[in-house]
């Protein structure tokens, strides 16, 4: 028979692919005897049959009794028990992580009779009431299919009819009035009631989960980060540990190391009063983690000490999502932790220093694209001037664009070509595809472990968090900065990731510190980050060309490119496309050649192209000394030297519909365009040809090892 239920007690991180990644790490911080809330894991296998077939498999429910009432007798309490109830949180967990992008439904087991029950077993009615809410808005939202802004819109009328600026100054009696608005909004968006059966809740909430492994937030996510669609989501059944207990509880997410930088040390957010959902979701600005060694010095000590030994464990940057509950610290989750590519390279090498990894364990956790990012310019700190704004600079980088306030409209102009920054009071998973199309994402509220923080640095996106002065009003579509200004949608932004720092306008922007050291072979100085992150990409790239097997060859057209791929370590050019010779000024001599009504006409455009050709071949193979290079002779389809077609006819056409007289040239361009357009233009068109060849085996013969 197949098995569709793990016990905490029973899995592994060698288990990832069936236990889902949350499942295999809880299973593993329990082997290691860190103080995880008792539960069980229902397999990713389960989740594809029901994904196959549309129903639970065969005995699925029958293995889940079994573990939930081994949970029930460990606790002395049944699920949704009137008097003293025990509560579980059903949460997804796939094979790799993907942060926010599938549900979570928390308080399963509460109820009209239980919230009473809820309230006096842990003494706060206000509590009991709090819990009984969010379970209400998380199931109507993910497993009955109500609009979430119909929930948020709620709590928003009833705190402002109080006064208060969040959940937390909402007493007991306000929070009840909030879960009959809730229920009544179920009872109009579905026409069934808010389900009080325990057994019933857990069902349900469980098939949620497995169907939002095919959400569309869910799948875009998957497409861009390269993950197969038929793995299937774990879910995960825990009992309830409560953060929203009193000043005495809180939640948190920890980082072993700055997953923006990858410094050593302590970093996270820490919420007293708060839910883990709290953290993440930025609805409430966050403390540093460093300040609960003042709120709960025997947590922080015990939080401490399980992180290094994570650390140790994993060989690697571990993300932990915690829970305080009365003074009782719970480890609720560790995955080894998204990183900016500054980070991966900082930390790659320094777990090699510390012995914890492999040089060639090192060299395999970074990455070319990663690699890349850090060659990207940064703002030129010698042009900002004084910043709109400042905020947590939560993924490094720097990206101009214009203002944008909705993910659709980020959307929408990214697909007509301009580059814009997403700017929201806090993000949600909802907002992933705007977080795509966006160049960076601007935040009012929320920490370095907020949505928006974990998805950008996941995505190589800049980003700048908790910027707290700002009141951005996306109803309005501008954001109005703590001296007063306002920026309307359409304004330019230009967004610092690495300093949290954001500008009016576009800055203008010079060579990152990698990019001066791969150019002229010297550390940069500047900074303690920089001097960090250079010699990293400097000790990763050494062991590269340390045990390559290959040799390394540029593409480049141009000696000036030739000369930088030396600089950067090519051992020849593996591409030289002569037709690139032609382009920016030189294209006239082009379209002179192309529409040439005779051959001497021709010849005289080629005599002028010679020259010009031969300068750049004694620049690229004096550039590569004697080391191989490959051109690829002029084959192009000669119509990509002349203007477009579409633009040609346009231009013509409404010269000729104002009167006007056409321009000759135009029509001999566009005619030239028509005559040699191609269904399949690489193919190409080998007009004269011939004539350069000749000239082209001169000079190679005259450098040595050219081939052609």
């Amino acid at each position: 028979m197949v098995r569709y239920v793990y016990d905490f007690t029973d899995g592994g991180r060698e288990l990832a692919g069936l236990l889902g990644g949350k499942g295999a790490n809880l299973a593993e911080m329990v082997r290691l005897g860190l103080p995880v809330p008792p539960g069980f894991t229902l397999t990713t296998e389960a989740c594809r049959v029901y994904l196959e077939t549309g129903a639970e498999p065969a005995g699925l429910a029958r293995e889940v009794s079994a573990h939930l009432a081994e949970m029930e007798k460990a606790a002395g309490r049944r699920l949704g028990q009137r008097d003293d109830p025990l509560l579980v949180s059903v949460r997804s967990g796939a094979r790799f992580s993907m942060p926010g992008m599938m549900e979570t439904i928390l308080d399963v087991g509460l109820n009209d009779d239980s919230v009473a029950g809820l309230a006096k077993a842990s003494g706060s009615e206000r509590f009991a009431w709090d819990s009984y809410r969010r379970l209400v808005q998380m199931f109507g939202t993910t497993v009955m299919g109500v609009d979430a802004s119909l929930f948020e819109a709620s709590l928003e009328r009833l705190k402002e009819l109080r006064g208060v600026p969040d959940d937390v100054h909402l007493d007991a009696t306000d929070l009840a009035r909030l879960v009959e608005a809730y229920k009544e909004l179920i009872r109009r968006g579905t026409g069934e009631d808010f389900p009080q059966s325990p057994a019933h809740q857990l069902q349900r909430a469980v098939l949620a989960v497995f169907d939002s492994w095919n959400s569309e937030r869910a799948r875009l996510y998957r497409h861009r980060e390269h993950i197969p669609d038929d793995l299937g989501t774990a879910v995960n059944v825990q009992r309830m540990v409560f953060g929203n207990l009193g000043a005495d509880s809180g939640s948190g997410v920890a980082f072993t190391r700055d997953p923006a930088t990858g410094r050593r040390g302590l970093y996270g957010d820490y919420l007293p009063d708060a839910q883990s959902e709290d953290v993440v979701a930025g609805i409430r600005n966050t403390v540093p983690l460093a300040e609960l060694e003042h709120l709960d010095p025997h947590s922080y000590g015990q939080l401490r000490a399980h992180m290094r030994a994570l650390e140790q464990h994993y060989r690697d940057l571990c993300d932990i999502e915690f829970t305080i509950e009365r003074g009782k610290l719970w480890m609720l989750q560790t995955r080894v932790g998204k990183r900016t590519a500054e980070a991966a390279f900082t930390i790659a090498a320094a777990l090699a220093d510390e012995g914890l990894i492999s040089a060639d364990d090192a060299l395999a956790r970074v990455s070319g694209e990663g690699l890349a990012r850090l060659m990207f310019p940064r703002f030129d700190a010698s042009a900002t001037g004084a910043p709109l704004t400042r905020g947590l600079p939560a993924s490094p980088g720097a990206a101009v664009g214009t203002a944008v306030f909705d993910s659709a409209e980020a959307v929408r102009r990214h697909t007509a070509g301009e580059p814009v920054v997403l700017v929201r009071p806090e993000t949600n998973p909802d907002d992933l595809p705007g977080m795509v199309a966006a160049q960076a994402v601007l935040t009012s509220r929320g920490g370095k472990t907020s949505h928006a923080a974990v998805v950008a640095r996941g995505m190589g996106k800049v980003c700048v968090c908790g910027a707290d002065d700002l009141v951005v009003d996306t109803r309005g579509r501008r954001l109005t900065t703590g001296d007063g200004t306002v920026v309307e949608e359409g304004t330019v932004l230009s967004v610092d990731g690495s300093a949290g720092s954001v500008y009016a306008g576009a800055v203008p922007l010079v060579d990152s510190a990698v990019m001066r050291r791969l150019e002229t072979k010297a550390a940069d100085g500047a900074d303690e980050a920089p001097d960090a992150v250079v010699g990293a990409v400097t000790r990763a790239l050494e062991r590269a060309d340390a045990v390559r097997r290959l040799e390394v060859r540029a593409n480049a057209d141009t000696p000036e490119d030739a000369a930088r791929a030396r600089r950067f370590g090519a051992q020849g050019i593996g591409l030289c496309r002569t037709e690139h010779m032609f382009l920016g000024e030189r294209r006239r001599l082009v379209e002179r050649m192309i529409l040439a009504e005779t051959d001497a006409d021709g010849d005289r455009a080629l005599d002028a192209l010679l020259p010009l050709q031969r300068g750049d071949f004694t620049g690229i193979l004096t550039a590569m000394d004697g080391l191989p290079v490959t051109i690829r002779l002029l084959d192009p389809p000669l119509h990509e030297f002349l203007p477009d077609r579409l633009d040609l006819a346009t231009r013509i056409a409404a010269a000729g519909a104002r009167g006007e007289v056409v321009d000759t040239h135009d029509a001999a361009l566009l005619d030239a365009v028509n005559r040699m357009h191609e269904e399949n233009p690489m193919l190409g068109l080998r007009r004269r040809r011939t004539a350069w060849e000749d000239e082209w085996q001169q000079i190679g013969s005259q450098w040595g090892r050219t081939a052609i």
